[in-house]
């Protein structure tokens, strides 16, 4: 069967935050798209991940592009338009649906999902913007420095189509177009002989990355919902990493903090008033009750019998899978460790069920629910897994934890970029790895994104949308969050956009003073902060 083809001004591969931010940026500037997702939600960590956003403490006030400001809006309205909010939650100018502590916007993944579609359709309707769904990329066609086409496949058919275009913006998961069109790349930790990081090794571990985590979604009703025993249960339930403090199947785990074992509690339904949740992460990173940390439905938001139940996110320290990676692996191998890794949240679920030690003195939650349908599955975890680090293109600049430490800068702003094209703020955060490190978390100063981050060193018309950016394994646990990843697709759309307008390359913009403070300009019209406002890092 011959393979179809399709050409458009701009190629996206991956429908996450970054891919749909990409769109966006380059549709609003009159271009062609098409923009392919392999699974059946656009929006990635957000939706088909499951995980509430990861935001810095000023999200409401600046810090933000305009167009995730619209997203965030859009969530909140969505919510006023079709649920039965109480009066108080309704007038609530800052609604937080599930009053989670984890984030001031903790809502269910298809409300997401309903608000990025409605922010494509209208360029869906128009013509400029053809969404191929579920596709993943198989192949390229390369010459030079130059891509020319990407060809994905049809996830359940097998069906082909070859995509060309002028530009292409890689916005998968772990930078999958990188090693298929030979961008040069790098994995895992970077040593500290190469950057120069305090929190780096003397030697790099390309294979050492951080766990990917199954998220799933729970609620508690009345009788007994407990699952079958999981595949791997009894491997699970004595599994132990060495500086875990006990049992990975349990409420003990290292601060991330201070890496001090600490127990966290869980109790399902806290009869709490959601409209006295404050998720600010410099106050309380909210996670000493499990339940409220990541709740997506608090049913107290809503006028009584709507919800029997909060709907609880899991996405807890005991979901990470450390046990090997899933970036350049082969298909058998990486299929082997999602399936290791959905068990494992299989077996934190059964054991929340049968053996987790209740306050009463009991042992087991029976009445807890998986919430598939939250997800979008009938297998009931999240549709994709929740992953945290991706391949890295080697960059024009590579942002090095000395740029961004408050241990270097102090309580004040990070490294000031002349090609800054963002801001973004969030700790370096980062979870234990699959070479049997334990949390890195550092204090860091609101940053700035460097458009020579965005610039492979030598691929001249790839663009990454998302974790593939020019950070190290260290950065990447602060530029990795969801509004960061939003800002870089959308300046990575916008860039194409400018550079098909003005017929410079990526590299010219950046290179040029004038022509970058003419493309600095144009962001900033649309709605694209560059520089922080005076503000403290925490």
């Amino acid at each position: 069967m011959k393979t179809k083809e399709l050409s458009a001004d701009i190629l996206i591969i991956g429908g996450g935050l970054g891919g749909v931010a990409a769109a966006l940026g380059a549709l609003r500037n009159g271009r062609s798209v098409i923009m392919t997702e392999e699974f059946d939600w656009i929006g990635g960590q957000l939706t088909s991940q499951a995980v509430p956003p990861d935001e810095h403490s000023w999200v409401e006030q600046f810090g933000i592009t305009r167009s995730y400001r619209k997203l965030r809006n859009g969530i909140r309205q969505y919510y006023r338009d079709n649920y039965p909010l109480t009066e108080a939650s309704r007038a609530w100018g800052d609604l937080n649906p599930g009053a989670g502590w984890v984030s001031r916007l903790c809502a269910e993944p298809r409300a997401g999902v309903a608000v990025l579609e409605a922010m494509l359709a209208p360029y869906r309707g128009g013509g400029k913007l053809t969404v191929l769904q579920p596709y993943r990329p198989v192949a390229a066609d390369v010459q030079g420095d130059i891509v020319r086409s990407i060809t994905v496949r049809h996830r359940d058919t097998g069906a082909e189509i070859t995509c060309w275009a002028p530009y292409v913006i890689d916005a998968t998961e772990l930078g999958d177009l990188l090693p298929m069109t030979g961008t040069e790349y790098v994995t895992g930790f970077e040593s500290r002989h190469d950057t120069g990081e305090p929190s780096a090794p003397d030697v790099a571990q390309p294979d050492n990355v951080q766990a990917v985590s199954v998220c799933f979604a729970i609620d508690h009703v009345d009788g007994d919902q407990t699952i079958d025993k999981p595949d791997n249960y009894d491997f699970w339930k004595a599994y132990q990493p060495s500086f875990w403090g006990g049992p990975l199947l349990g409420f003990k785990a290292p601060h991330p903090r201070t890496l001090e074992i600490v127990e966290r509690s869980f109790t399902p339904n806290p009869d709490d008033d959601p409209l006295l949740v404050d998720a600010d992460q410099r106050r309380n990173p909210g996670d000493g009750n499990l339940w409220t940390f990541r709740r997506i439905a608090a049913r107290r938001n809503f006028v009584p019998g709507a919800y029997n139940s909060d709907i609880c996110l899991v996405n807890w320290p005991m979901i990470d899978y450390m046990e090997g990676s899933i970036i350049d692996v082969s298909e058998e191998e990486k299929a082997r460790h999602l399936k290791a890794a959905a068990d494992l949240s299989y077996s934190v679920f059964y054991w929340l069920q049968t053996e987790a030690p209740r306050v009463d003195g009991g042992q087991g939650f029976p009445g807890l629910r998986l919430r598939g349908d939250a997800t979008g599955t009938d297998h009931g975890l999240a549709m994709a897994p929740y992953i945290r680090e991706s391949r890295r293109i080697k960059a024009v600049t590579t942002i090095v934890e000395q740029d961004v430490s408050m241990a270097i800068h102090g309580n004040a702003l990070s490294r000031q970029y002349r090609d800054s094209v963002g801001i973004g703020m969030y700790r370096i955060d980062l979870h234990p790895s699959t070479g049997g490190d334990n949390y890195v978390d550092v204090d860091s100063s609101p940053f700035e994104i460097p458009l020579g981050a965005l610039l492979p060193q030598r691929v001249r018309n790839l663009l990454p949308a998302g974790k593939n950016i020019g950070t190290t394994h260290i950065t990447n646990g602060c530029y990795r969050l969801h509004p960061v990843e939003w800002n870089v697709g959308e300046v990575a759309g916008l860039l194409a956009a400018h550079c098909l307008e003005t017929g410079l390359t990526p590299h010219a913009v950046q290179e040029n003073d004038a022509q970058l403070e003419a493309f600095q300009t144009r962001l900033y019209g649309e709605g694209i902060e560059i520089r922080w406002p005076d503000v403290r890092g925490y």
